[in-house]
């Protein structure tokens, strides 16, 4: 799985790939030049264990101990050659004996470290100083591309995951899926089409949607089948959020999903009449829930759809 910017998350160009390590080093990176101060834990000053421990936490939301000892003792033991961006180099004996320095491998044989003559600043692994102090390393992220925001315990997992993995959804660049972010036609356009593949005949059909949209060729396909539909003035409204009903409707009409009376039977929604002008689409997206997301008593219609809501939804609707 690769962490982008995602159509189902935004409408602005893609991010390039990055892993885990990768966003804490880049982020680190920011803070080049920003002094050595002993007991620093902040842009204004760090000291090494300090800085290393303030990036994972605000690149990655990954918690590390105070001091270069404490790091020392967390994750994994890795070999110089299996090195990775992200990892936790260690140095013995600079100030004091025994374990007494750290810094965060950057990739191209160089650390990110903070030293006291040039504050934040990228050090050759080979450096005449550090070099020979080198004390080994230890990996503390644990999957190099997951989301810091989905637990592996949450009922959506199996289905964030399958979906990333298939490139059919994203995330963010700073390793967020953000799960209760809102849904909008124009991205429901955009994840639609990503698994059904169309190509549309024309782009423009809407008079809010031109040709050089970031979602055109998606809204078109998704007219021109019949799965999300235009209002009656002639616009498309890509950017308005759609209700879990409207969600329903939707992926029942692109996926072709016909619910059988048994099915229906299994729903014990009390918030649902068989009236409903969504009933067939909620019966089909409850009664096919394999992961338990949509168990319970209430659908709750009217809501805004989630990122995590359609994941689960089209990731049933897959199988």
């Amino acid at each position: 799985m690769f962490v982008t910017l995602s159509p189902l998350a935004s409408n602005k160009t893609e991010a390039a790939s990055a892993t885990v390590g990768e966003i804490i080093t880049a982020y680190g990176k920011k803070f080049m030049g920003v002094p050595y101060v002993f007991g620093g834990t902040t842009p204004k000053g760090f000291d090494c264990s300090g800085f290393t421990q303030y990036i994972f936490k605000n690149a990655a939301g990954i918690s590390l101990p105070r001091t270069a000892e404490q790091q020392y003792n967390v994750g994994k033991a890795v070999s110089k050659s299996d090195l990775q961006p992200g990892d936790l180099i260690f140095y013995a004996n600079t100030y004091k004996k025994g374990i007494s320095h750290v810094g965060v491998y950057a990739g191209n044989n160089q650390v990110l470290n903070a030293t006291s003559s040039s504050g934040i600043t990228l050090v050759s692994m080979n450096n005449s100083y550090w070099g020979p102090k080198y004390a080994g390393a230890k990996r503390v992220i644990t999957d190099q591309n997951w989301f810091v925001d989905v637990a592996k315990s949450d009922v959506s997992y199996a289905a964030i995951k399958s979906l990333t993995e298939q490139e059919v959804i994203a995330g963010f660049d700073n390793l967020q899926f953000r799960p209760d972010a809102k849904v909008t036609r124009g991205q429901a356009a955009a994840i639609i089409n990503r698994v059904l593949g169309m190509t549309p005949n024309q782009i423009s059909h809407f008079r809010d949607v031109g040709a050089s949209y970031y979602f055109a060729k998606d809204i078109a396909a998704m007219k021109e089948s019949g799965i999300i539909k235009g209002y009656s003035d002639g616009t498309f409204r890509a950017g308005a959020e759609m209700t879990r009903d409207e969600m329903a409707s939707i992926i029942k009409r692109a996926f072709n999903m016909t619910p059988t009376q048994s099915a229906a039977a299994s729903v014990k929604y009390t918030d649902i009449r068989s009236t409903h002008w969504a009933y067939d689409g909620i019966i089909a997206i409850a009664s096919s829930d394999r992961t338990g997301y949509y168990a319970g008593t209430k659908y709750n219609g009217t809501k805004d759809a989630t990122r995590e809501a359609f994941a689960v939804a089209i990731y049933n609707a897959m199988k």
